[in-house]
């Protein structure tokens, strides 16, 4: 999404590397872990650490006979509610047996004493990692049916009853964009490094602005192409990843996210604008938006307002990580380039908020 991610994978991230000494787990200790919660478990353990991901730090668990993947919250201090791990799992544990793609559950630690943090593990999707918005390792007709997937992927996701496959509880049903602004404003005070006049707009504005919510479903809060695992010959999502920051909430919100990858300028990752669409066989905006509407029956606004609250929120989040850059807790190697996102974020909510109708 140029500079509008707040993880991103571009081609050298895709792929693990040795496990750097400052995150390196106590493997005796996870065998025994390994050894009483995760059924067909037969060890020795090796691993490596996922090249990507800024928020909660990924590692490939191998064994003789199976490979696994565990996430776990950063070392050190952390922010309220934030790298919930156990939210993460919550969601992919009850919609696995709904048949929704998502990675099989091992597990769940809530002891930080087993390797000095919460933690789950769940199983490898065998698949492809798609990073690069224009596909260019596919044909036109295979570039639409990947969008196609995805979107009607997300239209499932957000089909779901939350209270029929035990997410209920999940979160507050109603408000989610009041919410959301909430948060962020806060979790970004408490990271804040300097003054934006432009942010302090945007906190004062978006709650006085929100529009109505008409539905509520479970939202994934950082759906895009590079959160799934796509099957290695089929165009069809095997597994939806990363559900940090998953709740109950507005599917509109949530849709409009993706739908910013339009907007965003192609430099190899998601963002589409600049692209011929046509030519490429990518679904434009407004198919992406029939295709959703079509399947979920929500209707779908102007988008101007939620492009701001989403750019808005990604700030928020990005300023987290330039926090934990500034407190040499970040963990991946990539989250200073990350975090200097910060004002670029800002500038293009901005942006998008006049478009919406701030004065």
């Amino acid at each position: 999404m140029a500079e509008d991610q707040p993880i991103d994978f571009d081609k050298e991230m895709v792929g693990t590397v040795a496990v750097p000494e400052a995150d390196q787990l106590d493997l005796a200790a996870l065998t025994a872990w390994f050894e009483a919660n995760v059924d067909g478990f037969s060890g020795p353990i090796s691993y490596t650490k996922f090249k990507g991901g800024q928020s909660n730090p990924t590692y490939r668990i191998d064994t003789p006979d199976r490979s696994y993947v565990l996430r776990r919250q950063p070392f050190g201090k952390l922010l309220p509610s934030a790298h919930a791990v156990d939210r993460e799992y919550k969601a992919m544990h009850a919609l696995g047996p709904t048949g929704f793609p998502v990675p099989k559950t091992y597990g769940l630690c809530e002891d930080p004493g087993v390797i000095g943090s919460k933690f789950f593990v769940m199983g490898l999707a065998d698949g492809r990692s798609l990073w690069n918005g224009s596909l260019p390792n596919n044909t036109p007709e295979e570039r639409r049916a990947i969008y196609n997937a995805m979107i009607d992927t997300f239209a499932d996701l957000h089909l779901k009853d939350p209270e029929a496959i035990g997410l209920g509880d999940y979160g507050k049903p109603t408000d989610y964009c009041a919410r959301q602004i909430s948060r962020w404003s806060k979790q970004y005070k408490l990271s804040e490094t300097e003054h934006m006049p432009q942010m302090e707009r945007l906190i004062e504005w978006l709650p006085q602005t929100i529009p109505p919510q008409h539905e509520s479903s479970v939202v994934h809060g950082d759906y895009r192409l590079d959160n799934m695992i796509f099957h290695k010959t089929e165009n069809r999502v095997i597994a939806v990843l990363d559900w940090e920051l998953s709740t109950l909430g507005d599917p509109i919100a949530d849709f409009s996210y993706l739908m910013l990858n339009w907007h965003n300028p192609h430099d190899g990752r998601a963002g589409l604008l600049g692209l011929d669409l046509a030519e490429l066989g990518i679904p434009t905006q407004d198919e992406a938006v029939e295709r959703y509407v079509a399947r979920t029956g929500y209707p779908v606004p102007p988008m101007d307002w939620y492009f701001a609250y989403n750019l808005f929120r990604l700030a928020g989040i990005m300023q987290g990580i330039k926090k934990r850059v500034i407190d040499g807790t970040a963990s991946s190697a990539h989250a200073k380039s990350m975090s200097e996102r910060v004002a670029p974020l800002v500038e293009r909510a901005y942006h998008f908020a006049k478009e919406a109708g701030m004065d």
